[in-house]
């Protein structure tokens, strides 16, 4: 038995890489994706081989084949239509950030109760391999103590009519790609900062973050990290302990067609004669975050990444953005 779903647009990351991960998943069958443009749900369809097109969102959330709903809709949009989803009694994966703040996080909490459904934010680091072996090295004492993470996070995007460039449409570099460095900090670090803060610089035209940087003091080590919409195209994950270091070379895009590759150095000098590499096996992050939702809901278990650990990250995000005001560290509430 598989879960059917149904997708929310006909966004990029839906149809490049989501959906022709899901379609490969061992629990996941993708049957059905909606726009409000007909003709382009229909060419999605086409090309994608889905045998169902909608005209309209609304349409495809009556569809009673459709078990669970995949929203990649504007980050505006992802609250609005995951709770619609819920309330027709639609499972759903809702792209990051799930919401704007933590107060609209919240509210998916209430419907998630009310409705029975499951619902969750699609992190797909969350479960790629290669982050779970990073925390079994921490674990196994590869690096010492943990002390540090400096993260960078970049792309170039200055196209006004790009949502990731309009601040209604939740765009900026925070919530568009600096939400990565925030919760893999968390998810390293395995708690919550104690504080955070920011520097924040605007474009002059279209006023989203354009280049934000970010402290996390989680007491005992530190998370630091840059991200940008009009940087060069780049990302990279260091991780620092009192005995050795990890680095990501790709932490956040993990190439589907390629191993990942992990570089473990006990600082034995600065040429790097300390440094082995350990490679993940080949696998699709996306197709591995579907499936194991997918098998969440057939088995009736809670989602792999609740929603209560999205709130306490929307609430690091929030403190994030009130400090660049302040100037000021700023506790997470």
């Amino acid at each position: 038995m598989k879960i059917r779903w149904g997708v929310l647009g006909v966004a990029r990351i839906a149809t490049e890489k989501v959906i022709p991960a899901m379609q490969r998943g061992e629990w996941t069958e993708v049957t059905a994706i909606a726009s409000r443009n007909l003709e382009k749900a229909r060419a999605a369809a086409a090309r994608l081989g889905l045998p169902k097109a909608y005209g309209s969102y609304e349409e495809l959330l009556a569809d009673p084949e459709i078990d669970a709903i995949y929203n990649p809709l504007p980050n505006d949009l992802h609250v609005p239509w995951t709770r619609k989803a819920a309330e027709r009694g639609k499972h759903v994966l809702c792209e990051k950030p799930i919401a704007l703040n933590a107060a609209e996080a919240q509210e998916l909490l209430d419907v998630r109760r009310r409705t029975g459904v499951k619902l969750q934010e699609a992190f797909m680091v969350r479960t790629n391999p290669q982050w779970l072996k990073v925390r079994d090295l921490i674990a196994d004492g590869r690096i010492g103590e943990l002390r540090s993470m400096i993260g960078v996070f970049s792309y170039f995007n200055r196209d006004a009519s790009n949502i990731r460039n309009s601040t209604t449409s939740g765009g900026g570099a925070l919530l568009d790609i600096g939400c990565y460095l925030v919760n893999t900090s968390r998810f390293v670090f395995e708690r919550e900062p104690r504080r955070v803060m920011s520097l924040i610089e605007r474009d002059p035209d279209m006023l989203v973050d354009r280049l934000t940087s970010i402290m996390l003091d989680f007491g005992s080590g530190h998370s630091v990290g840059t991200c940008s919409t009009q940087m060069v195209y780049y990302q990279r994950m260091q991780i620092l302990g009192t005995k050795g270091r990890i680095e990501l070379p790709i932490p956040f895009n993990a190439p589907p067609d390629r191993p990942c590759r992990i570089m473990v150095d006990t600082g034995a000098d600065l040429f790097g004669s300390g440094t082995t590499t350990i490679e993940i096996d080949t696998c699709n992050q996306y197709t591995i975050q579907g499936d194991l939702f997918a098998k969440a809901i057939l088995n009736g278990e809670e989602a792999p990444y609740p929603l209560e650990d999205t709130l306490k990250n929307m609430a690091c995000i929030d403190a994030l953005f009130k400090s660049a005001e302040s100037g000021q560290w700023e506790v997470p509430q």
